[in-house]
């Protein structure tokens, strides 16, 4: 289903209609072809499932009375939807996005809504893929705070040419304050994708920081680079 943003016409579009979708890369507005991709069920899939039915599963447990805390706490949380406009979450929404965060950490979901707490954000993220001394190390500040997990995401190898990556990234690591920097992320990417990039490809990574025991989710930071 697209969205569209009317202005003197229409002022912006995204998402899909028929067999075109739109969206805006760094080059402005674009239209592609939308392709449907296959279902193989992998395992991460799975995992990805089970969560959103653990979260729908717990919504649909709460007393009405927890129901009615998080529809009272949801304006408090800001969301700013495709366009960059400010939008108020539901309750059920809330929930939603506070335990997926929480479940992405190993953590147990929670039944009462957070207090808004601002997260301590990555300010710099960089990445060297050194794929010939096997390493592909991630130097970042600030330090990780105690009370804050770092979800770890980055992409299967690409081309060295590509700019832009946004749904090739999965979740590879989590790391905690005990994890100092510069992290090498080797192990947990062979992990997650079978080896380390070829000499010449392009890797992405993203740094998103949750508060562990609440769910809040701050702003991602990333980083590439080309393994040499």
């Amino acid at each position: 289903m697209a969205k569209v943003m009317f202005g003197n016409g229409i002022a912006e579009i995204r998402g899909s209609i028929a067999g075109n979708v739109y969206s805006r890369g760094s080059y402005g507005a674009y239209i592609r072809n939308r392709v449907t991709p296959s279902n193989p069920s992998t395992v991460a899939q799975q995992a990805v499932r089970a969560a959103l039915a653990e979260v729908a599963q717990g919504w649909s447990g709460l007393t009405e009375a927890q129901r009615e805390q998080w529809n009272t706490q949801a304006p408090n949380f800001s969301h700013t939807n495709i366009f960059g406009q400010g939008q108020n979450l539901t309750g059920f929404n809330l929930y939603g996005r506070i335990n997926k965060n929480i479940l992405d950490i190993g953590g147990a979901t929670v039944s009462v809504p957070p207090v808004v707490t601002s997260v301590t954000n990555v300010t710099s993220l960089t990445l060297t893929a050194d794929t010939t001394a096997g390493t592909m190390e991630a130097a970042f500040t600030p330090a990780i705070p105690a009370t804050q997990t770092m979800v770890v995401w980055a992409t299967a190898p690409q081309s060295a040419g590509k700019q832009f990556v946004k749904s090739e990234y999965r979740i590879i690591d989590t790391l905690l304050a005990a994890d100092t920097t510069p992290e090498d992320l080797a192990a947990a990417y062979i992990t997650k994708f079978g080896a380390l990039p070829q000499v010449g490809q392009k890797v992405f990574i993203k740094f998103v920081p949750v508060i562990t025991l609440k769910g809040l989710k701050g702003t991602g930071f990333s980083s590439s680079d080309i393994a040499v």
